[in-house]
């Protein structure tokens, strides 16, 4: 190399970080992606045949184009079926791309087979937690009375596992107040919370909003900022100020160490392409400073569900 190159290869770089803004260099660990592939003989439970948007496989490296230069090092997959075997797949799935650095499950707390398909699952490293929320027919408030469901949260808490929590509304906001009472040190994401519309009554709004903030005193609890987009009248907003009022509710309410980055993705392609779903979260958390935007962005999800480094690009504590 003679100096001239050097020397243009230096200016070049040094115009490079003249103009590089200050997110880039903040790693992005996206907590809540979907795997899915229509295509495979058994098919899919969801999405249906008839979805246009979603019916398409949804794999780690259509993920990697679809956020390429956004600065997204690592995914946990969040899974969207109910079959057991599914289970599986993802893990296999997951094997194979660096970018995944754990995976929720779906498995039933409260069946004879629970506790033997968790050791199952959770010999493999990635396999990070279960969900469960009201889901595939399945209600969390209808559960939680019963004795060896809240067991079985137990051996997952005990297992060091997580429980994601699906499709917010109060019933299920109370349910998550309850299981944690019960089974204190199990960590719970709540997943999707700026999409939970308040109740209409007031009486039952005042009772939500008490239940959240009694869920923002407890340490073990998270949320995730996820599912933020809305359409409203026809049309989705792409404006950070449309979102401001609900993502202020939901950050003081749990306070920078508990809240998580989640695209959805691809179930967020619904609203906005990814670049458009990041870029409302990134203005508003950078907003806050740098310090709460790498809380938000990827030192929280370290807490919530200790994913597994896979790649030199994912972060450290």
């Amino acid at each position: 190399m003679n100096r001239r190159t050097f020397l243009g290869i230096s200016a070049a770089s040094l115009a490079h970080m003249a103009m590089a803004k200050p997110e880039d260099s903040i790693p992005i660990i996206d907590t809540h992606i979907h795997l899915f592939d229509p295509t495979r003989p058994q098919g899919v439970p969801w999405p249906e045949k008839n979805d246009s948007v979603l019916y398409q496989p949804a794999l780690p490296r259509r993920y990697r184009d679809v956020n390429s230069g956004l600065g997204i090092v690592g995914a946990i997959e969040v899974e969207a079926s109910p079959w057991l075997e599914d289970n599986q797949w993802v893990l296999d799935i997951a094997e194979k791309d660096e970018i995944i650095v754990g995976t929720v499950g779906n498995l039933e707390p409260g069946q004879p087979e629970f506790r033997k398909q968790l050791e199952r699952f959770h010999r493999n490293p990635l396999f990070r937690g279960i969900r469960y929320g009201k889901l595939w027919g399945r209600n969390l408030a209808e559960q939680v009375p019963r004795p060896e469901f809240i067991s079985d949260l137990r051996t997952l808490a005990d297992a060091g596992l997580t429980l994601d929590t699906a499709n917010q509304d109060p019933e299920l906001i109370a349910a998550t107040v309850t299981v944690s009472d019960r089974v204190p040190n199990l960590r719970i994401v709540i997943d999707h919370l700026p999409q939970m519309d308040p109740p209409a009554d007031a009486s039952a709004r005042s009772q939500v909003e008490k239940d959240l903030r009694e869920l923002g005193r407890r340490p073990q609890v998270y949320v995730k900022v996820s599912e933020v987009l809305r359409r409203v009248n026809g049309s989705v907003s792409y404006e950070t100020s449309f979102y401001r009022d609900r993502l202020d509710q939901v950050s003081e309410t749990f306070g920078p160490d508990r809240v998580l980055y989640g695209s959805d993705w691809p179930n967020s392609d619904r609203w906005g392409s990814y670049p458009q779903v990041l870029k409302i979260v990134r203005e508003y958390f950078l907003g806050k400073g740098r310090e709460a935007a790498e809380k938000y962005f990827w030192k929280n999800s370290v807490a919530a569900y200790q994913w597994v480094h896979r790649d030199s690009q994912q972060p450290r504590l």
